[in-house]
Order: structure tokens, then C-alpha cells, then sequence
């Protein structure tokens, strides 16, 4: 079970994360969790570059070890980079600690503030312990899940999620995942062809 839109009291209970940002450009920000992998990451790659588009990925660091050539390019092609734990560890169920030392063993290889937390489950003290270990943080969650994820939903069914939720200031979850990439594909090229029509920008996290 996951929520395509981000509900307000959910941004309100923790509010020390980022949920969105400035409603008040036509700026979107797109967002690309768990790569970097070979056959996916290149096609987010050519597809952003066909529409001058960029976007911020959430890197495993396991996979950038795996691939780092797919990472290099990803930073050459001017994308962001965030951590997305070493693992892909759920908060809720890791302790506190084990999480810290799996954040901090992908920041070795990212060196990066960003971070969002796999499947978007933290823990309050795992939060305290991130901003303590990194004052420069910043835990970026989102608005809009695309569901991408979702082998059960149709690419068609995915694209409706992402054009009717996103507004100015929308940040966009994708996956550049082996498991997301049949919705991925079908989803990531019409998307970027209406909101560039719409005249919107895509900016950096």
C-alpha cells in the first residue's frame, strides 16, 4: 500500500524533512532512487538529456561500487547525487546505529548532503544521529510517488499518478531499477514531453 500524494498531515508530523519545494516557479524536480545499474540508468540518462532535463539521483552505494562508470556519468552529465544508504536499508527496522554506519559507508564513496531514506522510513532518532553526523544534511523526501515500483500497475495507470498530482514545486519519485524499469520506460519520455510543453523547468535538489 503506498499514497501517489504526499498527505499534509504527514509533511506536518515531520517537518525537519524536505516534502517539496518553491511553489512558486514552474520548477519541478525529478528524483531517481536506487541506481546506479547498468540498461536503466543510461536510458534515464539519454531520455533526461533528449529534453535538456535534470535531475537528482538517489544513489545505493553498493551499486556505485558495482557500477561506477554509470555514476561518473551521471555527475558529467550534470545530475545531482544523493545517498540512498549503502544497502537499501529500511529505517523501521534497522537499528539505529547498524543505519548510521550503512549511511556513512555510502557517503565514502558520495560525499554528498543529500539523502533520502529508502521506502521513506525513518526513525526519529535515526534522523537526530544523520544530523549529527552530517550538520549539512538534507533529508529530501517527496510529493508525488509514481509507483513505478508497482509491477501490479499498468505503465498507462502510472503516467495518470504522475501528470494528475504534479504542481509547481513538486518533487517526483522514479526508480532507475531493474523492477521499475517496464513502467519507467513507458512513463519517463511522455512525462517530460507534457511538462515541457507545459513550459515547466527541471531543477536540481
Amino acid at each position: 500500500m503506498y499514497l501517489v500524494k504526499t498527505p499534509w498531515l504527514l509533511k506536518k508530523l515531520y517537518p525537519q524533512l524536505i516534502w517539496s519545494a518553491r511553489r512558486d516557479t514552474n520548477t519541478i524536480f525529478l528524483t531517481f532512487d536506487d541506481g546506479p545499474i547498468p540498461i536503466v540508468t543510461p536510458f534515464v540518462l539519454n531520455t533526461l538529456k533528449k529534453y535538456n532535463a535534470k535531475a537528482t539521483f538517489f544513489c545505493i552505494g553498493d551499486n556505485i561500487a558495482k557500477h561506477s562508470q554509470i555514476f561518473e556519468s551521471l555527475k558529467a552529465d550534470g545530475h545531482a547525487i544523493g545517498n540512498h544508504t549503502y544497502n537499501h536499508l529500511k529505517g523501521w527496522d534497522t537499528d539505529s546505529r547498524v543505519y548510521l554506519d550503512n549511511y556513512l559507508k555510502a557517503d565514502q564513496l558520495l560525499n554528498a548532503p543529500l539523502f533520502r531514506p529508502p521506502y521513506g522510513r525513518i526513525k526519529r532518532e535515526q534522523i537526530k544521529l544523520l544530523k549529527s553526523a552530517r550538520p549539512d544534511i538534507k533529508i529530501i523526501m517527496w510529493d508525488v510517488l509514481s509507483g513505478d515500483f508497482d509491477i501490479n500497475l499498468k505503465p498507462e495507470n502510472c503516467l495518470k499518478n504522475v501528470l494528475k498530482h504534479t504542481k509547481p514545486g513538486a518533487i517526483i519519485v522514479f526508480h532507475d531499477s531493474q523492477k521499475a524499469f517496464e513502467r519507467l520506460a513507458y512513463v519517463l519520455p511522455r512525462a517530460l514531453e507534457h511538462w515541457s510543453k507545459l513550459g515547466y523547468n527541471f531543477g536540481l535538489l
